[in-house]
């Protein structure tokens, strides 16, 4: 199941989590970002307690956003112990995605 995160808990459920946090910036009027929705769904039940999956909404959370300079969407930022330790912009396919949280795991 894909988390629901804003800028008020954002910290909490990204930055302290103890186990690997794929963060997906969104906005329900972006196209591409609606592709990789069940993507992120699909893998989250697959890593469920290995891997977080968390979406957040640009636009009703400009402080995440901001701070991680977000300027194009979608974007997947893959946290580490609460630092960036890789990312994956636009719409990709899942053979693109699934690499990369195999690779932190």
């Amino acid at each position: 199941m894909v988390i629901e995160i804003t800028d008020e808990n954002f910290e909490d459920e990204v930055l302290k989590s103890k186990v690997l946090v794929v963060v997906d910036f969104w906005a329900p009027w972006c196209g591409p970002c609606l592709m990789i929705a069940p993507i992120t769904e699909k893998l989250s039940k697959e890593y469920k307690g290995k891997v977080k999956f968390c979406k957040l909404n640009v636009d009703e959370n400009p402080q995440a956003a901001g701070k991680y300079q977000v300027m194009s969407i979608p974007l997947l930022l893959f946290f580490d112990s609460g630092q960036i330790v890789d990312e994956s912009l636009g719409a990709v396919p899942e053979s693109m995605i699934r690499p990369k949280v195999e690779a932190l795991l």
